[in-house]
């Protein structure tokens, strides 16, 4: 930690307010599954799978992803088109990520001999892993990072503190590394997801939920609960992203269809001519061909569409 991380927040007790959020979060929290592991290809899985889609859904999505593909080696063995099914039947969303999750585990077998890498660096080389998901997993699997900085613990910190708040381009980061406890990011990261996932979220509850930040926290004491604008999720339906999901749920099971026997399945109003017809249809192909996740083929004048083998 640098000089200037240690000494991120003048006036406050950082080692206090440490205290108070661990024994909090260790006093009691939501019990997810992936909490109780700390093997990193659970946890990947768990990481990738939560990305913009809510907690609660994950967790049967979860427990049957790993039943299915227990280890990373039966990931990296698995046909890339049944993952992609399993992705879309369990409404994960945004099937690149079953795509991007299948080549980071045949990056693991072939690259570093079947065994997720523990430093964050290393595992920002897997396909589709950022430096988010990188720190996420170094710090739940390894207790190897640094504090998880996402849109919600940006949220905790804007109104916890008043230097923070009144900033005019806060360093979130070196504030949250500056909080952090040594070696122990994974109770920390764990702890301050928790406070902003069930105490700070946009509509705070903080005597609800028992905040352990009230006697610090500056939105507490003023009643300013003002936080950076949360990015919103665009509407689903009727969006290109369910109509691709339909196309990769139709071509399931191996199936191939022509796009005039795949246009009713993605629209009930689906004409070949019209406005929702074959070009409205090959554009939305076109964008899941690039993406790697479906292949056309050309036969007897019709396009023929499959998953990607």
């Amino acid at each position: 930690m640098s000089e200037d991380a240690a000494t991120a927040l003048s006036g406050v007790d950082e080692a206090a307010v440490r205290t108070a959020l661990i024994e909090w979060y260790e006093a009691d929290h939501r019990d997810y599954p992936w909490r109780r592991t700390e093997d990193p290809y659970e946890i990947l899985v768990s990481e990738v799978m939560s990305q913009q889609t809510q907690l609660d859904r994950v967790v049967e999505a979860w427990a049957a992803f790993l039943d299915r593909w227990p280890a990373v080696a039966d990931l990296a063995a698995a046909d890339r088109a049944d993952v992609v099914s399993f992705w879309t039947n369990h409404s994960l969303g945004y099937n690149n990520r079953a795509k991007y999750l299948h080549e980071a585990a045949t990056q693991v077998v072939s690259e570093y001999d079947g065994t997720v890498p523990r430093e964050p660096d290393e595992l920002s080389e897997l396909m589709g892993v950022g430096p988010y998901t990188a720190n996420a997993v170094a710090s739940f699997a390894f207790n190897n990072g640094d504090s998880v900085v996402d849109t919600n613990v940006k949220r905790v910190l804007h109104r916890a503190f008043a230097e923070i708040h009144n900033a005019d381009d806060p360093d979130y980061e070196t504030v949250a590394n500056s909080l952090m406890p040594a070696g122990e990011s994974r109770v920390w990261n764990n702890a301050i997801m928790e406070l902003g996932g069930v105490a700070c979220g946009k509509n705070p509850r903080c005597d609800e939920a028992g905040c352990p930040w009230r006697e610090w926290c500056h939105a507490y004491q003023t009643g300013d609960f003002t936080a950076p604008d949360v990015p919103t999720q665009p509407d689903f339906e009727g969006s290109r992203r369910q109509f691709r999901g339909r196309i990769v749920s139709a071509l399931g099971d191996d199936r191939e269809l022509e796009l005039d026997e795949l246009g009713p399945t993605v629209r009930v109003d689906y004409a070949p001519d019209g406005q929702y017809g074959r070009e409205w249809l090959r554009d939305l192909v076109s964008d899941l061909v690039d993406d790697g996740l479906v292949s056309v083929a050309e036969r007897d004048g019709d396009t023929v569409v499959r998953l990607q083998k």
